[in-house]
């Protein structure tokens, strides 16, 4: 176990692991499968103990992943729809882009905002919002707020239960995450109540061969 813990603190203390944050935040964007939350939090767990990496520094570089990303999947939403690859063709999926142009049409805004806590939720947002021709200089804004307020909230999360592990990096990583992951699902929960819940998988699209994100644009 020591041996872990010295090689966590080593890697967290290299440039290259601010490059991985924002490759993950990057990525996450537009193929929910990349952990970037769990990257960001187990990071952020160490830097309460370690001093590395630098917690400042990891807002700063997983807001500008979440930006570049969350708009890199509006631009894609723009350039070829959501319909195009075999993921964005599933029923779950479908579903969310369905719900994602009908919330988008009533209350665009707090939707962009909120959605870039939700996994699922921010990628079918971005791609409809492309897809649906919605402002770019808007998106832009609101995605920019959105970026800084989850990268906050992520790091603050691992610094809070990190600080409790001086000794043991890999406990604190590990229950840092654990933690981000229930409140995600209180916060999923909340909004859920509040917003409505993403579409369940076996909700499709009214018609087949077309969401209603398409038949908007």
């Amino acid at each position: 176990m020591q041996a872990i813990n010295d090689f966590i603190l080593a890697a967290a203390g290299q440039p290259w692991v601010l490059l991985l944050v924002f490759a993950c935040c990057l990525i996450d964007g537009f193929f929910p499968p990349i952990p970037s939350e769990s990257v960001v939090v187990g990071l952020a767990a160490v830097s309460a103990t370690a001093g590395v990496p630098n917690a400042w520094l990891l807002i700063l570089v997983g807001a500008l992943g979440a930006f570049g990303g969350d708009n890199l999947a509006y631009l894609i939403g723009r350039k070829i729809g959501v319909r195009r690859w075999r993921w964005m063709r599933s029923q779950r999926m479908q579903g969310a882009f369905r719900w994602a142009g009908r919330e988008l049409r009533r209350r665009a805004a707090s939707l962009i905002m909120v959605a870039r806590f939700i996994p699922v939720g921010r990628v079918a947002v971005n791609l409809t919002a492309g897809a649906t021709r919605f402002s770019h200089g808007t998106f832009v804004a609101l995605t920019a707020l959105s970026a800084v307020m989850w990268a906050s909230y992520s790091v603050a999360i691992g610094v809070f239960f990190g600080q409790w592990f001086e000794h043991n990096h890999v406990l604190g990583a590990v229950i840092a995450i654990i933690a981000a992951v229930i409140l995600g699902i209180v916060v999923d929960r909340v909004i859920s109540k509040v917003r409505g819940p993403l579409p369940a998988e076996s909700e499709v699209a009214d018609e087949p061969g077309e969401t209603e994100a398409e038949s908007v644009k």
